[in-house]
């Protein structure tokens, strides 16, 4: 039997109670056996509908459900291949920092040793500078000493030259002349 059945049963026993039991019993039985009717055709009727709308509204969140584990599994993706970049970008760094220490150190080194061979340079540029000074000096001070010399010599020939030792001298250049010839 259908609900329309049922309903139709119910309806026909409520017309009939008002003879039994009155008035009051018959609008109490008469609601409940109108919102049994009302839940019975909804329940038949409104089946199809609800599980249709049920239906579509499951169906639209599976779907994004889906999109949103896609979407995941995409972003996911993403976050690994930039993370692997970044671990790229880490080396390549640390390779850049070791290159350019290395490359600093080798400078350091370099200019170290330029700046020793400058040093050793100008020591000996300053001691052939000092060695050519001091034969200057040395130079300047026999030429004074000789012309200090030859000054105080023709200052006291003329007081120590007598005519004795004129002759002397004489003699003994004119022995040394003809000794060597």
């Amino acid at each position: 039997m259908s609900m329309l059945g049922i309903g139709w049963l119910i309806a026909e026993a409520a017309v009939e109670a008002p003879e039994e039991g009155g008035f009051a019993a018959s609008i109490l039985e008469s609601n409940l056996v109108n919102l049994l009717i009302v839940i019975g055709l909804l329940v038949y009727f409104g089946r199809g509908f609800l599980g249709k709308i049920l239906s579509e509204r499951r169906s639209d969140i599976e779907a994004a459900l889906k999109d949103a584990e896609d979407r995941r599994q995409k972003a996911a993706a993403a976050l690994a291949g930039e993370q692997q970049k970044l671990a790229q970008a880490q080396q390549e760094a640390v390779r850049i920092r070791s290159g350019a220490e290395a490359r600093a150190v080798a400078v350091t080194a370099s200019l170290l040793a330029d700046a020793e061979v400058e040093v050793q340079r100008m020591r000996e540029g300053l001691s052939q500078d000092l060695n050519a000074e001091r034969d200057r000096a040395i130079a300047d001070l026999r030429q004074r000493v000789s012309t200090l010399a030859l000054q105080k010599a023709e200052s006291e020939l003329p007081s120590r030259m007598t005519d004795e030792l004129q002759t002397n001298m004489i003699n003994h250049s004119i022995a040394m002349i003809g000794g060597a010839s």
